[in-house]
C-alpha cells in the first residue's frame, strides 16, 4: 500500500527518438507549480540529449571502426603496390 504521495507525473507521448516511444518524469515537489509548458519543453529538451542504448552504440563503433580499418589498408595496400610497380 503506498501513502502521502506527492508528486505530479509527466508523460510524454512524442519523444521524436528512435528507440523511445515514452517517457515518464517524476517531478521534483518544489517544481509541480511550475508552468506546463516550461515543464514539457525542459522535457523534450533532455530526451533530445538521450544516447541509444549502449548495445547499438557498440554495433555502431565495430561498423565504424572496421570500414575505417579496411579503407586504411586498401589505401595502404594500394600504395605500396604503386611504389613496388613504379620502382
Amino acid at each position: 500500500m503506498l501513502r502521502g504521495i506527492n508528486r505530479q507525473v509527466l508523460e510524454v507521448t512524442e519523444t521524436n527518438n528512435l528507440y523511445y516511444e515514452k517517457a515518464f518524469l517524476i517531478i521534483r515537489p518544489e517544481y509541480t507549480g511550475a508552468q506546463r509548458s516550461v515543464l514539457e519543453k525542459e522535457a523534450k529538451n533532455m530526451l533530445k540529449r538521450m544516447k541509444p542504448p549502449s548495445a547499438i552504440k557498440i554495433k555502431s563503433k565495430i561498423f565504424y571502426w572496421g570500414i575505417r580499418l579496411g579503407a586504411s589498408a586498401l589505401f595502404g595496400g594500394g600504395v605500396a603496390f604503386l611504389l613496388f610497380n613504379v620502382l
